[in-house]
């Protein structure tokens, strides 16, 4: 096959994180083929052809990347056994469901000398490629304490996997991934985890409360993520030791994808709610306007570090270390007292 052509590829799964992010990203990927979607709906996304099941993809020469959007307890034996297969990989977040999945999926990887990628798409948030930004030109000073939010205002309890009360269900599987990432993206791994998990609301089987302190020599990361919350606005509040940053709304891509709206279109990505720097001394507030939000830029790179060589854009270490600190997060929970990494 020619080194530019499409990587063909097959997604597995057409629930919501398959049919709002991962079959319309792909297929705005020039770089990606989506071949074959694995559903039990017929006709899930009339582009690609309709496949029955993983086997029948895997067996498929000409598939070259399966893409995982199925529910999270499946993730490590179905990403096992397309590596088996000889495919290369994109696994939706969570990993899987134990750091020692994560670890034996990413030894594999590497024996077999094949690509395999976590979906942590919320690198490529606006407000948080504006972070970063802001760090990485020390506009706040030394971060030394950052609080990090993902609330909801759901107070109905669905009848669905992910709020049951099955292995990989719950609200810290769910957001909790991407809190944890981007806090490692900035600051690498904590040194403790403290961590509070609960079910407030009636009838509630899966957790839907999650609060985590990320203990670090100089600084405290705090990540919130709840269901319960009816002015769910607070986003990110960044403390320095010269300025603070505070952001309030989500990014705006997942809503743009419900809506159907397709990557690069005009105000594809831009944050409507910019956040604001107040400097310490004097108080002065600036609106600060950063890059758009950018997933399709995840799609764009799996594409290049399988035709290029280029660099993964989530490889399996990165994925591996969330997992051990979503991992010690349950273990604080349960044993009610912080776990040291």
């Amino acid at each position: 096959m020619a080194a530019s052509a499409p990587v063909r590829t097959a997604l597995v799964g057409f629930g919501y994180a398959g049919r709002t992010f991962h079959a319309p990203l792909i297929a705005a990927c020039p770089e990606l083929h989506l071949e074959a979607v694995v559903s039990r709906q017929a006709e899930a996304w009339p582009q690609a052809r309709a496949a029955a099941s993983l086997d029948e993809v895997l067996a498929d020469p000409a598939i070259e990347l399966i893409v995982l959007a199925t529910p999270n307890a499946l993730h490590a034996a179905q990403a096992e056994a397309a590596l088996k297969a000889g495919k290369a990989v994109v696994v939706d977040k969570p990993f899987t469901l134990t750091a020692d999945e994560a670890r034996r999926l990413a030894a594999l990887a590497d024996e077999r000398g094949l690509l395999l990628s976590v979906f942590h798409n919320r690198r490529w948030d606006a407000d948080f490629l504006t972070l970063k930004a802001l760090i990485a030109e020390d506009r706040l000073g030394p971060v030394i304490r950052l609080e990090s939010c993902f609330n909801r205002w759901r107070p109905q309890v669905r009848d669905r996997w992910r709020e049951g009360d099955g292995p990989g269900a719950g609200l810290w599987y769910d957001l909790g991934p991407h809190l944890i990432d981007q806090a490692l993206c900035l600051f690498g791994r904590p040194l403790g985890v403290a961590c509070d998990l609960a079910i407030l609301r009636p009838g509630g089987r899966g957790v839907d409360y999650a609060h985590a302190v990320l203990r670090y020599a100089d600084k405290r990361i705090i990540l919130h993520a709840d269901m319960v919350t009816p002015a769910p606005d607070a986003r990110f509040a960044v403390h320095g030791a010269r300025a603070g940053w505070s952001k309030q709304g989500l990014d705006v891509q997942e809503d743009q994808l419900k809506a159907g709206l397709r990557p690069g279109a005009a105000g594809w990505g831009v944050d409507p709610r910019p956040g604001v720097v107040v400097d310490g001394a004097t108080g002065a507030r600036e609106v600060v306007t950063g890059p758009p939000g950018d997933y399709p830029a995840y799609y764009a790179a799996v594409a290049r570090a399988l035709r290029d060589g280029a660099s993964n854009p989530v490889p399996p270490s990165e994925a591996v270390a969330v997992m051990e600190v979503l991992e010690a997060g349950l273990l604080s929970a349960e044993r009610r007292a912080e776990v040291a990494l």
